[in-house]
Parts: structure tokens; C-alpha cells; sequence
């Protein structure tokens, strides 16, 4: 399946995020996107895909393929741009490309991501809490992966 228009210029952003170590940049980012919006079904999917790359800063998740995780990051960063194919704040239609861009991501790479939902079963709910919990700030996630 061809990617969405405009995806790939996504993913060299990507791989700058990966390898300067801002993933949790990212997923605040995220988080903080989710909240304001009003998600529906995809709210599952950009939730899994963000536990999915809090496990694998946290270093618990690394059964992944780069180039996978590098489709889920600029899936992400594609999610928190304002300005994509469709800019955000066009009220009622912002969000369409970033819901078909982030609906092919979970398409494309269901193989990775049933594998992660699959370990996700495999932790105790005791466990999930504490790897999916996200700390108050940026930098408590990154000392916190300082302190491991």
C-alpha cells in the first residue's frame, strides 16, 4: 500500500527525532494533542502507538524494526504538525488527513504493532501502569531513563 501524500517528507524528521534522542519531546506532544481533541476510535490507535514509543524509550520494548519505528514516529510527528496536508486549524476538516495518515500507519505496520499488543498482554497489569505512566514533565522522562 502506497503512502499517504505528503507522509514520506515526514520521515527524515523522524530519524532526526529517533537519533537526537527527543522521543519524548514527541510524546508529550502527543499527549497534549490527544487531549484537545475530540479523537473517537483513533484515540486507541495514537494511544497504542505512543505506549508503544514510551516502552521502547523506556528501553522494555525493543522487538521492533527500525524502519517500523521510524514509520510510527513520523506517523506521530505527522499527528502533532500543525501544518501537514490539511492544517489543523481548519476546523472539521484539519484532523482528516492526519486520521488517514495515522489509519495507514496502523495498517501498514499491523504485524509490529499486533506483536506489541501481544507483549502489552504478556505484563502484568501492575507493570503496564508503571511502563505506560507518564511522568509530570519532558525532562522527568529523560532522567528517568538516566536512572535505569
Amino acid at each position: 500500500m502506497k503512502a499517504p501524500w505528503n507522509f514520506t517528507r515526514f520521515l527524515p524528521i523522524a530519524e532526526r527525532v529517533l537519533s537526537r534522542g527527543r522521543l519524548p519531546a514527541l510524546i508529550f506532544a502527543v499527549a497534549r494533542k490527544g487531549k484537545g481533541y475530540r479523537l473517537g476510535a483513533l484515540k486507541e490507535d495514537v494511544q497504542l502507538l505512543q505506549a508503544l514509543c514510551l516502552a521502547y524509550w523506556r528501553g522494555d520494548y525493543r522487538s521492533i524494526s527500525p524502519k517500523a519505528l521510524v514509520s510510527i514516529v513520523a506517523g506521530l510527528v505527522y499527528f502533532v504538525s500543525p501544518i501537514d496536508a490539511i492544517p489543523d486549524f481548519l476546523i472539521g476538516v484539519g484532523m482528516l488527513d492526519d486520521i488517514a495518515v495515522l489509519a495507514w500507519v496502523m495498517k501498514t505496520l499491523s504485524g509490529e504493532l499486533d506483536a506489541f499488543r501481544a507483549w502489552r498482554q504478556r505484563q502484568s497489569p501492575e507493570k503496564l501502569r508503571v511502563l505506560e505512566r507518564l511522568p509530570a514533565s519532558e525532562k522527568d522522562l529523560e532522567l528517568e531513563k538516566s536512572h535505569r
